[in-house]
Formats: C-alpha cells, structure tokens, sequence
C-alpha cells in the first residue's frame, strides 16, 4: 500500500491469526504439561482401581464363605410325599420342570444336584452276627433310590440292584459291611410290621469315588457306617440303595417316603451387590408367589422348597456390612492425600503463574476468558490421561460392577481438572497478605465438625448386625487427621523458629540456617507450606490407624483360638474312650509345654440346687494347681488354686467347687449337689464363682468344676481322663504321634469294640480314628485367618498405605521442585562463599526435616488419638473369624513402624531429589552469575 507522501507501508495479510493459546503454553512448558497428565493418570487410575478392588474382594469373599458352608446348606430342596406308582421317570421329568422355573432366576450348579426318594422311617438289622453296641441297639439301616448312584460310584463284589420279587435289593458300601458285618447275600432282617417280616436281599458292596463329593451331603451314611444315637445308647447306621424300578418294595420298608430334589445354587456366580435381590428370589420359592408356580408347573399341590440359603446369605451380608467401615477406611484416606496433593499441584502451578495471570487481567483479558483458557489447558493433559487411566483399570481389575468406579474416577476427573482454574480464581489483581480471620474461621469451623463428628460416633456405639455402612464412622479419621494437621501448622513455625533460636547459638550455621527457613516457609512467608503437611500427616493417621487395625485383630484372634481350645494344644477324644496315664504323663514332658493337665469333662451331669431344681451342667474334674496356671495364661476364670484344696473324707463330705455365675444365682438357696449320669451324687462347697473355664470353649454352659482328688475320693468313677489341655509352644505333629501311640489303649469291652471298628472304618485327615481329635491354637488362628473377607479387608489397608504414602512423598518432591530456583540461588551464592557440597545436602536436609519429622510425630499422635476417640465403635468379629469383645485400643507399635517408615521414605526422596539436581541446577545458576 502507498501513502500520499509515496511511502510503502505493507498490508497485514489477511490470513493473519492469533497464535494457539493452548497450543503455544503446552510447547512452552511441557515438562509441566507432562508431569500434570502423570499425576492425573496416577489418581484417577486410583480412584477408579479401589473401588474395583473392593468389589473384586467381596465378591470372592462371598463365594468362598458359600462355597465353604457346603451343598447341602446352599441347595434349595424340593421335597413331595412318594407315591407307591411313581416311577423314576416321574421324578427325572419333575426335576426337569424345577430347573426350567428356578433357572432363569437363580443360577444353579450341576455339581450336587440330585434326586431321588428316601424312607420316612429307619428299621434295625436284627440279624445275628451284627455288630450292636449293645444287647438293645442293633444296627440301623436306611433305604434309599439315588439317581446317577452308578455314576458315582463302583461295585466291589455282587451286582447292582434290581427290581423283582421277593424282598427288596440293596447295595451297601463295602466299609460299612466290613464295620456292621453285613455279607454279600444277606437277608437282612427288618423286623415285623404285623403284615409280614420286612427284609431286604444284600445283591451288592460298593465304594465312593469320592467321599468328599458334595454329592452324598446329607444322605445319611452311603460311605461308610455312623455312631448314631444318644453317649448312653449307640448304635451303628449306614444306607442301603435300591432300584429305581423298586420304589413299591422301598416304601414298604420305611413305612411311606418322601421324593427329594436337591438344587445347587452356583455359588460362583453369586455377587455382593446382589445379596437382597437373591435373598429374595430364594424366600419366594420357600413361602410366596415362586413356592405357588413350582407346585403349579409340577402339578404336585404338597411340594414345598427347604433351605438354609436365606439364612446364609444373611450371614454373609452381615459379615460385609461389618467389615465395610474397617475396609473403607483406607481409601478413605488415600482419597483424601490424593485431594490435598492435586489442590497443592494447583497453589503451585498458580504461584508459579500469578504474574502472568495478572498480566492478562490487566490487559483486558476477563475472569470468565482466562479461566476458559486454564481450562482449556486442563482439559488436553488432563482428559486424555484420566479416559486412559480409567480404561486400564476397567480392564485390569474386571468385575459385573463399573458405576462407582467410573464414578469415582469422574469426581478425580473433575478435581484434577478444576483445582487450577478455581485457585487461579481466587487470586487478586494485586498481592494481598497472607493468614487472616477467615483462615482462622476455617480452621474453627473444621474442628467443630469434628469434634460433633467424633461425639456423634462414640454416642452411637457400635453398628447393630445388618445396619448399613456409616459414612461418619469411615470419615471420623480423616477429619481428625485434618483437624491434627491444621493445629500442627500453627504450632510447627514456633517451634521451629524455638530450634532455629537454639541453634543460633551454636558454633556451626548450616542448622541454623536451615531451621530459619524452615520456620519462614511454615510461617507462610512462602506459600504453600500447610498442604505439604497435610498431606503426610493424613498418609501418617490413617496408615497408623489400619496398622491399628491389623495388630488388633491378630493379638484378638490368637487369643479367640486360644480360648476355643482351651489353651495352646488339646486333645478330645470320643465318649467311648479314656486317655490313659501313659499318654498324659509322655504329653507333659514334650517340648515347649508350660503346664498341662488331663480332665474328665462330663457334658450331661446335672446341678440340683439347695431347692431341688435341676440343670444341665458341665462337670470339669481337674487337678486344681496346673488348671489354675493354664485359665491364668488365658485370661479364662482364673482362681486360685488353694480354694480347691479339698480334705480327705466319705461320699456324704462336701468338696470345693467352682461355679458359673448362672449356676451362682441358686446358691444362695443352700448345699449344692452334682449328679453324674451313673447315678453318683458330689456334694459341694462355694468355692469361687467365675464367667468361663478353659474346658468348655462355649462360655454360655453352666459349669462346675471340682478338684480331681477328692472328686475321685467319693466318685472312683471321676478317676478318669478324656481330654488334655496344656499351654506353651507345642509342635500338633508331635501331640498327635503321641495320641496314636498312647491314647487308643485306654479303651476296653465295648468300648474298645467301637474303637477297633471306628479305626477299621477309616481314619480321619489328621490319621487319627473318628472321634480323636488333636487341637491347636496355632492351627485354629490360621483357619481363622484363613477367611478372603479378613485378606481383603488387610490388602485394601496396605494398598491404600502404599498409595498414601506416595502421594505424600509426592507432595514434599512438588514442593521441593517448586522451591528449587529460591533455594538453587541461596546455594550458588553460598558456595561462593565457600559451602561445601556436603554442606549444601545438610542445609537441605536441615530445611525440609522438620516438616516430615513433624508430620510423622503428628500423624502418629493423631492416630493413637484417633484410635482411642473412635475405636470403641468397631466391631472387629468379622476381621476375627469369632465373636470377640476386644476392642481397638492405643497401642504404640503398630503406629510406630509405619510411621517411621513413611518418615524414613519421605526423608529419602528428599536426599535423592537433592542429589540428581541440586549440582546440576547450582552449577547452572553459578554460570549464570558468571555472564552476568
């Protein structure tokens, strides 16, 4: 373009456009864009991950605690009255229509389902040669027509049954002939109904496949034969099966039968967010609108559905809802770091750009403009990571639910996203001074939610069975670490500056000088410093608390274990039998035993009160000196052993006894006496009353216990032995090689005919005969332990600790980078004033220890107080395994490892972080110096 003076100016081109605002600040800083996309990938990543984790944890927790429990009480059993025309056919065609109804509802599981007609009543065997325990009780025999039994199972010797006629046919499991002494060919006589004699041909022995098949749950005795009865009549019982094509000759025997069909419910495919709904489901077919269409579809008006389902999964609801707070609680806290370390990545990115935002505003840029524009920036770093982050943890943590998570991971989104631009909001077109009321009506206000927070918690209590989660009991920690945190940063900067007094007087400056700063920096001379310290000292509380937690639950379940075995090691042995002297004496002196005494526990004798009235009792005979020293190790009715010191005297002389406080309570009504079932009477002295005993693992029965001597005095047949207790660090392995060399003597007559056959019967997974038994509380604490639910609960507390604490060493690394350039030039001009390099790490060290040091102590501090607030209102049962009084209660161990680790952590970052770039960057500001 020419002028009029005939000048050339040049024309703007028309395609002229603004540089990229985003563009242009991303390409100016992209360490910082890259370094905001990590941290936002990182927490998003988390916040989407646990809640992930949770449903991943409850879910296998709820399948492994039903699957545990068994088929028999996860089936639901359809049951009818047997008609004597039915055929097999009727029943598989029955079972069929059930499936088609009940399946599309709830998921069933081939695995145990069964069906089949079972008698209503068992006969005995009254053929000679049967084994009887006694003259009265002979064998019992029960028929059965199982469906798929040949599938199962495989003949030893003869055929299967088959229909005909003449008495019916059965096939019994060879252990059970071998234990009864039933042959191959056997009539088996039933006995006479007035019609005629019932009996039964024995065509076939066979053996299980599997005796562990939750096929044969609750179908009384097919692997081999029980002891069934009441301790003063026993007898044996085993099962019989028939043809399908007998089922006339069946109903005969028992008098009538009843069809059953036992439907598995897949307990793999049961979830925890679904509990009511298939608690639901179930009760409608045992009493509702299902119970009606399945007597309808299978045109039986008397079916009906039994199970015990409904009741499991109530258990396993309560067991959730019980761990859920413990189980919150950790993320909980990590969420919280994760907010306070975000909120610190935007006071520095702000701090980092309050010139240039100024800058704008005072050029005419809007609020509304500017905050468009941060947003901008947010929105290309931080979206693209946090869709990335949540994808990956959808993926690698799969599972049926995803709305928490991905709601969870949207509340991270946003707050990555808006933490800048709000901060950048808040600040002013001119500096203003730092601190002020409404920081002080801020922090006013956060103690008084927390103390009504903590007051509402503790008048609460603990949470009754099935009460849903509460968010206060979960959020009480986290406001008391906030509420520690804000009271430690008014405190930390006069002590501080108290430290950097005291060094001033010292000879050397590198303390000095770093205490100094380190008191300038906390004062608020150089912001931020409260959210650096935040950020630990809630990483320090709730990490302190789940540790807490954790040692708790471990010092409350050894002590559950130890208490249901009556010490460290026990050995029960069956009704039958007696533990000789032999094994008691060799089990005393073996390795690690502290004290051990052989008992007689008499379950069924009979307290009669000084007013004649009679209740069941418990009756413990002990030797009083080394049952005294084991309920002392125990903490279980200790007493003192000389109140047991009874005198020499005749059947008519009291003896000093030991009474549960239920049995206390008729004392008073005069002399009591203790009945034995033989018929022997024990007069007896008070000698103490106490709440439980080491004998009797149930503290609900009413118990007497009566010193062994004069007990055997007027009671020869209280002279005995069927149980062991002992305490101190003994190996179960060798208890048990000792039980099997010793304790199976003792038997003799018929009892030693019992055991000889119970032995021939099979040995149980421990290779003691049925009914022997060696308990220990170590393994019993394990199979405590043993429980997903308590492995989920302890993860989700050490993952949320690990989280926590990177993201608080994250918070002092963004605080050290930030304070880099200030702290770069201090160093480059004290080196030329001649600070070695060593002195420049102490001065680092000196300036940033203090803050750890003083979040780690606080944090500590904040989680015994927290413990000490709010611990009364756990229920700690559900991490146990066994109902437990224990409540958590301050203990300084567990909070002290934990902490000092993530002090020690922290501490080292620092060294590191000082180490890679202090040189470099003093180096880089000392060149600077140099050109200019």
């Amino acid at each position: 373009m020419t002028t009029e003076a005939g000048t050339t100016v040049p024309t703007p081109r028309a395609d002229h456009r603004p540089a990229p605002w985003v563009r242009t600040r991303l390409r100016a800083t992209p360490l910082a864009a890259l370094l905001m996309a990590a941290l936002a990938f990182v927490t998003v990543f988390l916040a989407a991950a646990f809640p992930r984790l949770s449903d991943r944890s409850t879910d296998s927790a709820l399948r492994e605690f039903t699957r545990r429990i068994g088929v028999n009480a996860t089936s639901l059993e359809a049951v009818a009255q047997a008609a004597p025309t039915e055929a097999a056919a009727d029943l598989r065609a029955t079972r069929d229509r059930l499936v088609g109804e009940i399946g599309p509802n709830l998921r069933l599981s081939q695995d145990g389902q069964v069906h089949g007609i079972r008698v209503k009543q068992d006969r005995g065997m009254w053929n000679k040669g049967y084994a009887r325990l006694s003259e009265d009780s002979p064998p019992v025999l029960g028929l059965l027509y199982l469906n798929g039994l040949t599938e199962h199972a495989a003949l030893t010797a003869g055929s299967w049954p088959a229909a005909g006629a003449g008495p019916v046919q059965i096939a019994v499991s060879a252990e059970s002939a071998a234990t009864i002494g039933i042959k191959l060919g056997d009539v088996v006589d039933g006995g006479n109904l007035g019609t005629g004699p019932i009996t039964a041909t024995v065509v076939g022995l066979y053996r299980v496949d599997d005796p562990q098949d939750p096929l044969w749950e609750n179908l009384g005795c097919p692997v081999r034969a029980c002891l069934d009865g009441t301790p003063s009549k026993l007898h044996w019982r085993t099962t019989g099966f028939v043809a399908g094509d007998a089922l006339p000759q069946l109903l005969s025997w028992g008098g009538g039968g009843q069809d059953f069909w036992r439907l598995p419910v897949d307990t793999g495919a049961l979830r925890a967010d679904q509990l009511d709904r298939t608690r639901d489901t179930v009760a409608s077919y045992l009493a509702g609108r299902g119970a009606g269409t399945l007597a309808r579809v299978t045109n039986r008006a008397d079916l009906h559905v039994v199970s015990q389902l409904p009741d499991v999964l109530q258990r396993a609801r309560a067991r959730q809802q019980a761990v859920a707070p413990l189980s919150a609680i950790g993320p909980v806290g990590v969420a919280g770091v994760a907010t306070v370390v975000l909120c610190l990545a935007a006071a520095l990115s702000a701090d980092r750009r309050t010139g240039e935002i100024r800058l704008l505003r005072a050029r005419g840029g809007s609020r509304g403009g500017v905050l468009l524009r941060l947003l901008g920036e947010g929105a290309v770093t931080v979206l693209p990571a946090a869709a990335l982050a949540t994808a990956l943890a959808l993926v690698l943590l799969p599972t049926p639910r995803w709305g928490n998570a991905v709601l969870a991971a949207l509340a991270a989104t946003l707050l990555a996203l808006l933490a800048f631009p709000a901060r950048a909001a808040l600040l002013r077109s001119r500096p203003r001074a730092a601190g002020g009321r409404r920081r002080l009506v801020g922090e006013l206000a956060v103690l008084a939610v927390t103390a009504a927070a903590v007051a509402e918690v503790r008048r609460r209590g603990v949470a009754a069975s099935g009460a849903d989660l509460d968010p206060l009991l979960v959020l009480a920690p986290l406001l008391l670490a906030l509420s520690g945190g804000l009271v430690l940063a008014r405190v930390q900067p006069l002590l501080v500056g108290r430290f950097a007094a005291l060094a001033r007087r010292g000879r050397g400056l590198i303390g000095f000088l770093g205490l100094a700063r380190a008191a300038r920096d906390n004062a608020g001379r150089r912001r931020p410093s409260v959210l650096p310290l935040l950020a630990l000292l809630i990483a320090v509380t709730t990490t302190g608390f789940g540790a807490t937690v954790l040692d708790t639950v471990d010092h409350a379940r050894t002590r559950a274990a130890r208490l249901a075995t009556g010490g460290d090691a026990a050995v029960t042995v069956p009704i039958y039998a007696t533990l000789p002297e032999a094994f008691t004496k060799a089990a005393g002196e073996l390795p690690g035993v502290d004290a051990a005494t052989g008992l007689w526990v008499e379950p069924t004798a009979l307290f009669i009160g000084g007013d004649g009235d009679t209740t069941r009792a418990v009756l413990v005979v002990a030797e009083p000196t080394a049952y005294a020293e084991i309920a002392r190790s125990l903490g279980a009715g200790a007493f003192d052993p000389a109140k047991l010191a009874g005198t020499p005297g005749g059947p008519d002389t009291p003896v000093p006894a030991l009474f549960s406080r239920d049995l206390a309570k008729r004392l008073a009504t005069g002399p009591a006496r203790v009945r034995t079932p033989n018929g022997g009477q024990l007069r007896t002295t008070v000698a103490g009353t106490i709440a439980r005993t080491p004998a009797l693992p149930d503290p609900g029965q009413p118990f007497v216990v009566v010193p062994a001597g004069p007990a055997a005095e007027r009671l020869p047949e209280l002279k005995r032995t069927n149980k062991w207790i002992a305490t101190g660090d003994i190996d179960p392995g060798q208890l048990r090689g000792l039980v099997a060399e010793h304790g199976l003597t003792a038997a003799t007559g018929m009892a030693k005919l019992i055991g000889d056959v119970a032995q021939a019967a099979g040995k149980s997974s421990d290779g003691l005969p049925p009914g022997y038994a060696v308990h220990s509380s170590r393994e019993a604490a394990a199979a405590l332990a043993d429980d997903p639910l308590q492995r989920a609960a302890g993860s989700m507390f050490w993952y949320a600790g690990l989280a926590g604490g990177g993201f608080a060493l994250l918070a002092v690394l963004l605080t050290l980078l930030r304070a880099a350039p200030d702290r770069t030039a201090l160093l480059a001009r004290l080196r030329t004033m001649g600070l070695r390099p060593r002195q420049g790490l102490a001065l680092i060290v000196a300036e940033t220890l203090p803050q750890t040091l003083a979040a780690a102590v606080g944090g500590g501090l904040v989680a015994l107080a927290a413990v000490a607030l709010i611990g009364s209102a756990f229920d700690l049962s559900a991490l146990v395994g066994a109902k437990v009084a224990e409540t958590l209660e301050p203990v300084v161990t567990p909070v002290l490892l934990p902490t000092a680790g993530l002090a020690l952590v922290v501490c080292l970052g620092v060294l590191l972080e000082t180490a890679i770039s202090g040189r470099r960057q003093i180096a880089t500001e000392l060149r600077a110096g140099e050109q200019a």
